[in-house]
């Protein structure tokens, strides 16, 4: 499909860029954002072709520690995958065509589904750091969406519906996925706020009452354009800390890495069943 408008020009400018560097009977069938701290996943990745963001356009930047700016495509336990490693932020200063255009580029490119992760804070202290969480609904307290301004009927309707926003089917998989390895899976609401900053304790508690099992300054974007695009989304969070006053830590982004890394071992495992499973039944 060939986009008009201004912004999707860069989208068609990106798929022809990649396309011209990886074979021809490629196509990725999943997307992956990997969050902070989770990027050594897209280092399994087999027959590898990289690309900044710095290349692509529209994908702005990326300048958070832990996040690598980097979209790479290739082969991921058996299954052909676009990978970003690390993704814009609303609070870095990106605009609306730049949080759109990175997930619009994977669905160009053919992905049916995209897989989102992220590192965020529990709101309860019995879901610690290290911590897995499959997201099944947000709540989007940053007051943005990316879907802002004229619609792009090519891509999804004026109104898309969210009660559906993060796939059932692909929840129940990720769940029997993680009962086959033993690994500990919750689910949870995630509470998505701008950032940059920390949050308060009294913010923690009005989000807790409000909900929240899970706050964090990123996914809720992307998970938006997904859905308006037809993508089916699942998402996982790794607890990388306890929210603001369940804990006398003082939160660092840098302990959120390590934390985030430490986690990714049992993320890899659970991505490695689930895609299996995923392939099997394709």
């Amino acid at each position: 499909m060939i986009y008009s408008t201004y912004t999707n020009t860069n989208i068609n400018d990106n798929v022809n860029k990649i396309k011209s560097k990886v074979p021809e009977s490629f196509t990725p069938k999943i997307g992956l954002v990997l969050g902070s701290g989770l990027g050594s996943l897209a280092e399994q990745i087999q027959d590898p072709e990289h690309f900044s963001f710095f290349d692509l356009f529209g994908f702005g930047h990326s300048s958070v520690k832990g996040h690598k700016g980097t979209l790479t495509l290739g082969y991921l336990f058996g299954l052909p995958v676009a990978c970003l490693q690390g993704r814009p932020h609303y609070y870095e200063g990106n605009d609306d065509d730049v949080m759109r255009t990175p997930i619009r580029t994977l669905k160009a490119l053919g992905c049916e589904i995209v897989i989102l992760t992220n590192a965020a804070a529990s709101t309860n202290a019995e879901v610690k750091p290290g911590s897995l969480v499959l997201i099944k609904d947000h709540i989007n307290f940053s007051f943005k969406s990316p879907l802002v301004g004229p619609n792009d009927d090519q891509f999804g309707p004026r109104f898309p519906p969210m009660d559906d926003a993060y796939d059932p089917e692909l929840r129940q998989q990720f769940l029997a996925a993680a009962n086959q390895l033993n690994i500990k899976l919750t689910e949870g609401v995630y509470f998505g706020v701008l950032g940059p900053a920390y949050e308060t304790p009294a913010e923690i508690r009005a989000y807790t009452m409000l909900g929240a099992n899970l706050v964090g300054m990123s996914t809720i974007p992307e998970v938006i354009v997904a859905r308006h695009a037809g993508l089916k989304v699942a998402a996982i969070s790794t607890v990388t800390n306890l929210a603001c006053g369940l804990s006398d830590e003082k939160l660092n982004h840098d302990d959120v890495i390590v934390v985030a890394a430490k986690a990714s071992n049992d993320l890899s495992r659970l991505l490695n069943l689930f895609m299996e499973n995923l392939n099997v039944t394709a």
